[in-house]
């Protein structure tokens, strides 16, 4: 075949793809089921997932680093920053086991695996497990709340043990950074409490520069997802992912990439916007750019 016709039946084919995927049609897997579908409810799990990991490790990473900025060089920092970096170089597969291994072999706390009891029948309206648990209609909806929770836990503390650790990094550093400056002094001397100094001036400059960093780590949660769902067995689109090498199924592959690189893509994007917004400095430079 002349070179010249497969690049006239590219082009047509590649507007072909571009059409499908702007409908939402991913294509069939190796079974003729259709791909979307499949993604949409392993994605909407992993999401729940990351979702409650990110809130965890904001609740804990934010105050904890805030504490070590304003305590710099102090026994409290040392803690936090020796327990940061701990945390931050244990392996997640290890620590992953370690929490089985306590609370759900040892002390029968918390489930191994799973997104809820399969005694309980959640039908899919949302796509979140807490949410349908809490829209059912059924008698037992308080049980199956408690369940997906249950089995929440300790996924969700797995995956937010990396994100954490690096927000107390970067709230301590930036912590740090502000109280060394002048207008603090001024707010001192003026006779400022504390916690008037704390929630006006201190967290209100340090938060800002640090946003674009906090939409880094909910992204790379969905690389650190994957180990965690193989180890809970959790049904996200990691599991989903890894299923479909282990069965060569190309498609499926493709288009769970794509929906992950998407997000991330989206994520990115959206992280920079806010922290431009807020930030007044971000602001001035992308001004001073365009």
């Amino acid at each position: 075949m002349p070179p010249h016709l497969g690049y006239r039946r590219f082009w047509p084919g590649w507007q072909e793809y571009i059409s499908q995927l702007l409908q939402l049609n991913l294509g069939t897997n190796a079974n003729g089921e259709p791909i979307f579908e499949e993604v949409r409810i392993v994605f909407s799990a992993t999401l729940e997932l990351c979702l409650l990991a990110f809130i965890l490790a904001l609740s804990i990473g934010i105050p904890l680093g805030t504490v070590a900025g304003v305590r710099m060089n102090k026994w409290s920092d040392r803690i936090i920053s020796f327990f940061s970096m701990a945390g931050y170089s244990a392996p997640l597969f290890w620590v992953a086991l370690l929490l089985v291994m306590l609370f759900s072999l040892e002390l029968e706390w918390l489930p191994i695996s799973g997104r809820y009891n399969l005694l309980y029948d959640i039908d899919h309206i949302t796509g979140f497990a807490l949410v349908d648990a809490w829209l059912s209609d059924s008698p037992n909806r308080e049980a199956a709340f408690a369940s997906v929770l249950k089995h929440l836990i300790l996924p969700a503390f797995v995956l937010a043990l990396a994100p954490t650790t690096q927000f107390i990094r970067l709230m301590r550093a930036s912590v740090a950074e502000v109280i060394s400056k002048n207008y603090i002094r001024v707010a001192k001397i003026k006779g400022l409490s504390k916690l008037e100094i704390m929630f006006q001036h201190v967290l209100r400059n340090a938060i800002p520069p640090i946003i674009p960093m906090i939409g880094v780590q909910l992204s790379s949660m969905l690389t650190f997802a994957i180990i965690t769902e193989s180890i809970f067995n959790w049904p996200g689109i990691g599991r989903y992912l890894l299923d479909a090498l282990a069965t060569r199924d190309y498609v499926a592959i493709q288009a769970g990439v794509m929906v992950v690189a998407t997000f991330v893509l989206a994520t990115q994007i959206l992280s920079e916007l806010v922290g431009t917004i807020i930030n007044p400095l971000a602001r001035k430079e992308w001004y001073a750019k365009y």
